[in-house]
């Protein structure tokens, strides 16, 4: 394997790594919120955080790209601070993050569903806080349930393409991911170059989807 490879897969690795650190907190607390609580806006919200799973995923880069873009509110605040986002590794973060945000979610959502509420329930009329009851009970009875949510989204964030190539580009050695580099090496011939990097790809998310589903596994027996 040359050191370009290497570096490729390095390179996204650690970013899918990052993103999945981004996106557990939100997804694994959204998760509880959706399994243990009814409110108003409840499927509405559930849908929303959703929706990048059955959007195509250069439609949710677009909206990425319109969101951080110069032009936009909020690209115009960080330009002004000095942060550039978009063509940049912060953009490949981003991207990762908010495509494996649903299967996170998802997943831990069925977690906190399987747990007995009843342990909840005494915490609560103990007088513990719902952030006490969340901390204590719940994410560690949770926990290997949300081992695996971080697995699938780490093997989601490793695998993404089309948010990311609309929102970072695939400038190498900055932006480019094993997905874009696969991508950009079959379209110029490099077939066994691409080739190569779709062996690696696929060991990778092989990897993680083991370890989940082992992880899973335990938590049913």
């Amino acid at each position: 394997m040359s050191q370009s490879a290497f570096d490729i897969a390095t390179f996204s690795a650690a970013m899918a790594l990052l993103a999945t650190a981004v996106a557990l907190p939100p997804a694994v607390l959204l998760g509880w919120v959706l399994a243990r609580h009814s409110f108003p806006g409840r499927s509405l919200v559930e849908t929303l955080c959703t929706l990048p799973l059955v959007m195509p995923p250069v439609a949710t880069g677009l909206i990425l790209l319109r969101v951080f873009g110069r032009r936009s509110p909020l690209g115009q605040a960080l330009d002004a601070a000095g942060v550039e986002v978009v063509f940049t590794w912060k953009a490949v973060v981003i991207a990762m993050a908010v495509m494996s945000l649903p299967i996170i979610l998802l997943t831990a959502k069925a977690g906190f569903q399987q747990l007995n509420p009843r342990f909840e329930q005494m915490a609560a009329s103990l007088g513990a806080s719902p952030a006490r009851v969340f901390f204590r009970i719940s994410l560690p009875l949770a926990g290997r349930s949300v081992i695996a949510a971080a697995l699938l989204g780490f093997a989601r964030a490793l695998g993404e393409f089309g948010a990311t190539i609309m929102i970072a580009g695939g400038i190498p050695g900055q932006t480019e991911t094993l997905s874009v580099a696969i991508y950009r090496l079959t379209e110029i011939g490099r077939e066994s170059d691409a080739m190569s990097l779709m062996l690696l790809s696929v060991g990778l998310a092989f990897i993680a989807m083991l370890a989940s589903n082992h992880v899973l596994r335990q938590h049913t027996s």
